[in-house]
């Protein structure tokens, strides 16, 4: 068995775009996921150790210098960050040669032949769902017969046939045994979840049909396949005992109502947990009374949703499989059980306007969700939303992030909709809404209640603040009067 590095690289100052992002850039407070994806692996191969080298803060010379005790690297990468960590590898590389490095994630999962065509010091891509893929090459198997492997042999790069996606997710190891062994909870936050928390997947792939969302299209699949109720119940049990500091766990798996009888059972399974268990999780609009009834009598505090547009035919143009009554009735259902809702929009998607990102602004502020989040629609390779784009001529560039910040781009534009235009809808939208008397009213009470509360507030707007003044769009584009990339 091969000792085995388990890498989420250095890339930008606190840019969250590794193995449990869904979207990679430098978010508009600090936050960091779990590296989930890396610690399956890790808990298959015995002699491993996974590094998280953003919320540690470690540099590529810092990284670079753990090369010697290993015999196998891999790391996590992403469309935003793959230029940075190639030169990651080459570090690595040069300080030991005989280094065997592969990468991971939905870049090269879509991209292999161009990835490793890029990246001649890369030895190895893993496709789609990993886990077995790479143990089986810590262990020593022939590449040839691994499956979902991509490789390069002398001049010649080989594609392995894809490893059908996993069906007994209960096989796999519980990621918070690797938490604990390799990682700092206290390194991880999220502004809409408590501090600090524990994440995990309960289950992998989602059945919608979203043309822009990454991981199902890329990654995992359209289909959920789910652990048993058993399993799950037994890692919330451990991660209860392994960090009783923590203040919720986060359930993240892409939509954790899919299933809703699913749901409600182990909502009802939470009830004899400890009493103090809170938790959070994802919903779609379509959520069931009877579900959010089961799940906030198991402990349920938060759902985050995906509301994504005000405009109706935005809502079908990205099949969504929603409507705006949903939308308000799930959060008036939320509102009677005492949930709180944390709501996602993007702006720039497929039909977007002026006039449709005036109606997401209105609807957001109508829902009045306890929280919300702006992103850019960004066209990922191996999505629908790409493709769109691609072939319509809409697509600006391939910089999605900034490349000093690691901030979000705007790289569609549209007939009738500039860039520059949709990139500068985001600090509208949140100005919109955070800056409305009724919101910061409701603020100002939750800040009186709770110190806990006020300082987390406080020091996320500190950081807000900052972002909005920071963020700028390249390359240079006017985006408002005097501003400019710097």
């Amino acid at each position: 068995m091969k000792r085995t590095l388990l890498l989420n690289p250095p890339s930008f100052q606190d840019f969250d775009g590794g193995a449990g992002s869904r979207y990679q850039a430098t978010r508009e407070v600090t936050s960091f996921w779990y590296p989930t994806w890396l610690c399956y692996p890790a808990g298959l191969i015995p002699e491993s150790r996974v590094v998280d080298a953003p919320p540690e803060n470690l540099t590529v010379a810092q990284v670079a210098s753990l090369a010697s005790d290993f015999e196998l690297a891999v790391l996590f990468t992403s469309s935003a960050s793959f230029r940075h960590d190639l030169k990651t590898v080459s570090h690595l590389k040069e300080k030991n040669p005989q280094l065997l490095v592969g990468l991971v994630g939905p870049q090269v999962s879509i991209l292999a032949q161009e990835s490793l065509s890029a990246g001649p010091q890369v030895d190895f891509v893993a496709r789609r769902e990993f886990d077995y893929a790479v143990a089986e090459i810590a262990q020593g198997h022939p590449w040839q017969e691994i499956q979902g492997v991509s490789y390069r042999q002398g001049d010649a790069i080989h594609h392995n046939p894809d490893r059908p996606y996993l069906e007994e997710l209960d096989a796999l190891p519980m990621v918070t045994e690797i938490y604990h062994r390799d990682l700092k909870m206290e390194n991880y936050q999220i502004p809409y979840l408590r501090y600090p928390y524990v994440s995990f997947y309960t289950g992998r792939g989602c059945p919608g049909h979203c043309v822009y969302c990454l991981w199902p299209q890329t990654f995992t699949g359209r289909r959920y396949r789910v652990r048993s109720v058993a399993n799950v119940v037994a890692e919330v049990r451990r991660s209860l005992e392994l960090f009783p500091q923590a203040a919720e766990i986060f359930f993240d798996d892409d939509t954790f109502t899919a299933n809703g009888e699913r749901a409600r059972t182990l909502g009802r399974e939470f009830r004899g947990l400890n009493k103090n268990f809170l938790w959070s999780t994802t919903a779609r609009v379509t959520t069931s009374y009877e579900t959010l009834k089961a799940m906030k009598e198991g402990g349920l505090r938060l759902l985050v949703v995906g509301f994504e547009t005000g405009d109706p035919q935005v809502l079908k143009n990205i099949r969504k499989g929603a409507t705006l009554d949903l939308g308000r009735r799930l959060v008036k259902w939320c509102r009677e059980l005492g949930i709180q809702v944390h709501g996602t929009f993007m702006v720039g998607l497929p039909g977007e306007t002026l006039a449709s990102l005036e109606a997401s602004m209105r609807f957001a502020c109508e829902l009045d969700p306890d929280t919300i989040q702006v992103s850019l629609a960004t066209p990922y390779p191996g999505t629908e939303f790409y493709d769109f784009c691609r072939e319509r001529g809409y697509l600006q560039d391939e910089a999605r992030v900034h490349g000093r910040t690691g901030y979000q781009q705007c790289v569609v534009d549209y007939p009738g909709l500039s860039a520059a235009e949709i990139f500068a809808a985001v600090p509208k939208f949140y100005r919109r809404f955070y800056f409305r008397p009724s919101y910061m009213g409701r603020a100002a009470l939750v800040m009186l209640r709770d110190s806990g509360e006020r300082r987390r507030l406080l020091k996320e707007g500190r950081q807000f603040l900052s972002f909005m003044f920071r963020r700028r769009q390249c390359p240079e584009v006017e985006v408002e009067a005097g501003d400019s990339c710097r």
